[in-house]
């Protein structure tokens, strides 16, 4: 996939963005009467669905985001797609899922040409993407119901991650898988980024730091604008991909289901879909009902969804290792079956030095650089064994169930 730290950094999602327009506590109060209505991100009132689906009509390109582990994202993705579908039924449907590479597959579904199993097989859903196919198989299935064309987005991993470790102009032309140079990120953009980017090095550094500290210098240093060419390339890939379907299909309406990072104030795709000459686009998000982040210019409507459950506490990250502390850092005393550990060779008496690149002198130390660990994290770690020192990857999976 990526390196640890820049595919933590990506994955996050979320873009921070500047000052609510109104505070927590009203836009709480707001939005617990309004579920399953459409708000103005600028003044926060409600649009009526009409007026939605009226401004929808117009736009070429359909952009919905998600968090991709929201139920609730995924089903009113379901929802527009029935409802636009229902209006327009020449529809082209893109997915962020998956890479160019496996078309072939997704043309072979949705021509109803394979059952569930099959396709994820042949997708290679948990390799390439990992997250709960059940939460996408209801758009996959009503693609395939109505026979929609659905396209790939995506690129493969390889080329977003040399694109994280060296920059997009170390990569030769003949070897960027087809794509145009992106367009520069907005300097918006790349202050988000780079608030993101210093949010997840000082969670790195146990907990601490400031991410507001010295953004002017995360924004001068080449593995800050390496990070800003990796997210332009998924972007601009993705970009090109809708384009494509729209020239292709010229009267058809193109639907694209990506994470909403890729979307908020327009600076990802939306902005190399314009580079590229297409602007009648329109940018549809959910948002949870508490209202977290409800700004103007964060989407053209957003569609008020229930808030998640807090029934149970988040699944937590897990090495699957019996440890203790020693005197150069932690040693594994066991390695626990069908574990993370065991799956990146880990083994009883090693001793783990560094996680992260954060030593990790005491068994504390470890648990808390792993408890940080997004899902799908590749985890380096400098282990001692045998006198011998060496690097382990520990990967977590997409999902801590």
């Amino acid at each position: 996939m990526k390196p640890a730290s820049f595919s933590a950094l990506v994955l996050a999602g979320c873009l921070l963005g500047g000052p609510s327009p109104v505070s927590a506590a009203d836009a709480s109060r707001e939005c617990a009467a309004q579920v399953a209505q459409w708000l103005d991100p600028a003044s926060g009132e409600v649009i009526a669905s009409q007026k939605v689906f009226e401004q929808v009509a117009t736009g070429k390109i359909v952009l919905l985001g998600e968090v991709h582990t929201s139920e609730a994202h995924h089903g009113w993705q379901h929802y527009m797609l029935a409802a636009l579908h229902s209006r327009n039924s020449n529809m082209v449907v893109g997915l962020e899922m998956l890479p160019r590479s496996v078309q072939q597959v997704l043309d072979d579904w949705s021509a109803g040409r394979l059952d569930t199993g099959t396709f994820l097989e042949r997708a290679r859903w948990d390799e390439l993407w990992g997250y709960d196919p059940g939460l996408y198989l209801p758009i996959l299935e009503f693609a395939k119901l109505n026979r929609l064309p659905t396209v790939a987005l995506n690129i493969d991993r390889e080329l977003v991650s040399r694109v994280g470790a060296e920059g997009w102009q170390a990569v030769p032309a003949g070897e960027r898988m087809g794509l145009s140079d992106p367009a520069p990120a907005s300097e918006s953009y790349r202050q988000s980024l780079a608030e993101l980017f210093a949010y997840k090095q000082s969670m790195m550094n146990h907990g601490g730091g400031d991410a507001e500290a010295d953004l002017g210098e995360i924004m001068q240093s080449d593995a800050f604008n390496n990070f800003v060419d990796a997210q332009l390339t998924w972007d601009r890939a993705m970009a090109e991909a809708l384009a494509e379907a729209y020239r292709l299909e010229p009267k058809a309406q193109v639907v694209g289901i990506v994470g909403r990072g890729h979307l908020e104030y327009g600076y990802g795709i939306p902005h190399q879909l314009a580079d590229l000459g297409i602007d009648d686009v329109v940018v549809l998000l959910p948002i949870d009902a508490d209202c977290a982040g409800l700004e103007p210019g964060l989407a053209d409507a957003v569609f008020v969804v229930d808030a998640p459950s807090a029934e149970a506490a988040a699944p937590r990250p897990r090495l699957g290792v019996m440890i203790e502390n020693a005197d150069r850092g932690v040693r594994v005393m066991q390695v626990v079956a069908n574990s993370v550990a065991e799956g990146s060779g880990l083994r009883e008496g090693d001793i783990i030095r560094r996680a992260a690149g954060f030593e990790t002198s005491t068994s504390t130390a470890l648990i808390e650089v792993i408890q940080r660990q997004a899902p799908g994290t590749w985890l380096p770690l400098q282990v001692e064994r045998d006198g011998r020192e060496l690097e382990i990857v520990a990967r977590f999976p997409q999902t801590f169930e």
